[in-house]
């Protein structure tokens, strides 16, 4: 299976629908996250792990990827204490919520996806089997961020370009 094909790529750009090319998404760019990956690196690459994942076991992939790609829409500096006076692991999804609601007219399942995606962390209890899928392609891709693996994936140039 390859990691980018032109078929997946297209159905995932459709499934994204203009969320990529708001002032919102497009200013994550500018928030660090985790080390050596900005905020929008981070949440594409989950978009894109969470809608692959979604495909192959037969999923909503739409819902994963849109969740995905909005889970970490917080924006705000994480690192500047007081941009955030709480703790940002537990409280960022929900301003993220908020500003996905602004943003776009979101499923249920989206705001659930968005909302559960720190568990178990936090205290929101994913209830779909997309929003299980989103926190575990949340979790396998920030260990690559960390380690440096994101920045040598071609699929980095795909999709964050």
């Amino acid at each position: 299976m390859k990691l980018i094909d032109p078929i997946n790529l297209h159905s995932f750009h459709a499934a994204l629908g203009d969320l990529l090319d708001t002032p919102q998404v497009q200013s994550m760019r500018k928030l660090p996250h985790h080390p050596r990956t900005n905020c929008f690196e981070h949440s594409i690459f989950v978009a894109y792990v969470a809608f692959r994942l979604a495909r192959r076991w037969g999923l909503d992939w739409r819902s994963c990827a849109r969740g995905g790609l909005l889970h970490d829409l917080y924006l705000y500096n994480s690192r500047d204490r007081s941009a955030h006076p709480g703790n940002q692991c537990l409280d960022h999804p929900v301003f993220a919520l908020r500003n996905a609601d602004a943003l776009t007219q979101l499923t249920d399942k989206e705001r659930n996806i968005i909302l559960a995606h720190m568990w178990p962390l936090a205290t929101h209890l994913p209830r779909s089997r997309e929003a299980w899928v989103v926190s575990l392609a949340d979790k396998l891709c920030a260990p690559l961020e960390a380690i440096g693996v994101w920045r040598h994936l071609k699929m980095r140039s795909a999709l964050a370009a």
